[in-house]
């Protein structure tokens, strides 16, 4: 059996990303999850850990371990501390988003079902992810992980697309 401790500074991915800038380790993929995963993040004072998003395949579940966070959900906004849990269940009524108004750093694990392909709604910017094969080892991108904004849709029957032939 392994073990991975949520108190070490072991990380896999720093994201830099201006109102974005985290250190995440995949600890489901560490401990050899395949049906859940979950991962450790270090958020800092002022970031924000991801837009605003809702997912379509894949139920998450907050941990906040250290640091008082924002949450961001449908229902507004609610400081959290230490100890706190949250649910996020699929589809829009489970958008959610950590935002780190504080001046201390916030430490928090997000536990994910594993559900592939995947679709996520970002409802700031009107987009739409999708996400194929199985997910990512740390550092490295989704097989396919393609963002639209919701306003670049085609029809089914449009020109360039064949009509299937389902005999």
């Amino acid at each position: 059996m392994m073990i991975f401790n949520l108190f070490s500074d072991e990380w896999d991915e720093h994201r830099p990303d201006p109102g974005y800038a985290w250190s995440r380790t995949g600890v489901g993929r560490r401990l050899g999850g395949e049906l859940l995963g979950a991962s450790l993040y270090h958020l800092p004072p002022g970031e924000r850990s991801w837009p605003y998003h809702a997912h379509c395949g894949n139920e998450e579940l907050l941990v906040v371990l250290k640091g008082h966070p924002t949450l961001r959900t449908p229902d507004g906004e609610r400081e959290l501390q230490a100890g706190d849990a949250a649910i996020f269940r699929r589809g829009l009524g489970g958008a959610h988003q950590l935002i780190n108004r504080s001046d201390h750093a916030a430490r928090l694990v997000m536990v994910s079902t594993m559900v592939h392909p995947e679709v996520a709604h970002y409802l700031d910017s009107d987009k739409v992810g999708v996400f194929g094969g199985a997910p990512p080892v740390p550092g490295e991108s989704a097989p396919t992980e393609l963002f639209f904004r919701k306003g670049d849709t085609t029809g089914y029957y449009e020109a360039g697309h064949r009509a299937p032939d389902w005999r």
